[in-house]
């Protein structure tokens, strides 16, 4: 019995030790993911982008930082928003000065606000509009910061009259008054790529 055990424990490690990849084939995929991402090949970039996660701790920290922020790209090309996300908010505590991860986010965390601002217009409910507005509040107020470092960092019209209108709607005037202030504040540190 003793030595069916080592047997069986020996194909065990074995087949472990097989599944592993080395940290060199791992940058290897990594290659292969950003190439695919180069050709347009969102199947293939999402396909090798769930490889590369269960052995992701194998590359370099920075290299890592670079593809979470390729694959919540893919998912957001994909229209995959809710597996973009923890990806992006990954992206965003390690490189809090790369503003195109802050738009990215700012959008996605306005979906949900979006469809709660239509309901509250079409609601006639005040009990269900209060609880709507509360709901629709909190998701602008999840949004506006990265919309704000985004358009401190890239100022786009389309993106400050977005920041300007969200205000309006949640009525904080106080806050659409000391805008400038906090864009110059954010326009600081900018970065617009993450390298390696």
């Amino acid at each position: 019995m003793p030595k069916k055990t080592i047997i069986l424990l020996f194909i065990i490690c074995f087949c472990f030790a097989a599944k592993a990849q080395t940290a060199d084939q791992v940058y290897d995929k990594f290659l292969d993911f950003n190439d695919a991402r180069s050709h347009n090949n969102l199947a293939k970039t999402l396909a090798l982008g769930q490889e590369i996660l269960a052995n992701v701790g194998k590359l370099p920290a920075k290299t890592r930082i670079c593809f979470y922020n390729a694959l919540a790209k893919a998912y957001e090309d994909n229209k995959e928003f809710g597996k973009a996300l923890p990806y992006y908010e990954t992206v965003a505590k390690a490189a809090p000065n790369y503003y195109v991860v802050h738009r990215a986010l700012g959008y996605i965390y306005l979906m949900p606000a979006d469809d709660l601002y239509k309901k509250l217009q079409a609601t006639k409910d005040k009990a269900a509009a209060a609880l709507l507005l509360e709901d629709y509040k909190k998701a602008v107020l999840k949004a506006l910061p990265h919309l704000e470092k985004a358009q401190a960092c890239d100022p786009s019209d389309e993106t400050l009259t977005l920041i300007k209108l969200l205000y309006k709607n949640i009525k904080d005037d106080a806050a659409t008054k000391s805008l400038n202030g906090r864009l110059t504040t954010l326009s600081k540190n900018c970065i617009d790529l993450i390298t390696e």
